[in-house]
């Protein structure tokens, strides 16, 4: 590896790292309900659901503006962007589901700007502070990964990566499942992951738009859930 594949393979190890502190441990994406609801019971339909969000859910549409935001960041084009940041504001069907998004993006955001401050990305801050806007998660990765030169191929992968291993983290913990199960989980997800973030890098914004709507009822029926362990 080349010393800038270096860094940027550390910056990403960094950034989607579980100990930085997005709080992304405290959210299930409404698999909390969907293991209540006696939907996801064992490590074949945990695999099957988060493959389902990958190919036709949040997942899908989190990695189409992830690299449209990347573009758009890296090519200087404040128009562009702010068109990303508002599909994403869009594309959150529940309270919870944006409540995740926007969380995760606000906390990534205040600690790479304390972390890794860079001139473009104070900008986008900027920006998003005088729009009124909520940075969703994945812009603000994206636009980060493109102000810190991180290409966008590994930056989505690694994001993707991140994306999967949180929601098996969630489901090891309320199915339960044990450790060894949770690692069978995500290996059995690398192809999913990979062709993602393939679909995404030959998509623009007009091919967002999903058909997971189990999982969006599920998000929406945990608001009211008796006993819940997550945020959402």
């Amino acid at each position: 590896m080349t010393q800038a594949s270096d860094a940027a393979l550390y910056r990403l190890m960094s950034w989607l790292s579980p100990s930085f502190p997005v709080g992304a441990f405290t959210y299930s994406h409404g698999i909390e309900y969907a293991v209540e609801g006696g939907l996801l019971n064992d490590r074949d339909a945990l695999v099957d659901w988060v493959g389902d969000l990958l190919r036709f859910g949040s997942g899908r549409n989190d990695a189409i503006l992830f690299n449209a935001g990347w573009f758009a960041a890296a090519a200087g084009d404040a128009a562009a962007l702010d068109e990303v940041v508002d599909w994403a504001a869009a594309l959150r069907p529940t309270a919870e589901l944006a409540l995740e998004n926007t969380a995760q993006g606000e906390a990534f955001l205040r600690a790479v700007r304390a972390a890794w401050p860079h001139p473009l990305l104070e900008a986008f801050a900027g920006r998003i502070t005088d729009r009124a806007a909520s940075p969703a998660y994945p812009v603000v990765v994206a636009v980060t990964a493109a102000c810190h030169a991180v290409p966008p191929g590994p930056a989505l992968s690694a994001y993707l990566h991140g994306f999967v291993a949180n929601l098996i983290s969630a489901a090891v913990r309320l199915v339960p499942l044990g450790q060894t199960d949770g690692q069978i989980a995500l290996a059995a997800l690398a192809r999913p992951v990979s062709e993602a973030a393939q679909a995404a890098a030959a998509s623009t914004l007009a091919d967002l738009g999903g058909a997971a709507a189990m999982a969006e009822f599920c998000s929406a029926a945990h608001e009211t859930q008796y006993t819940r362990l997550f945020r959402s």
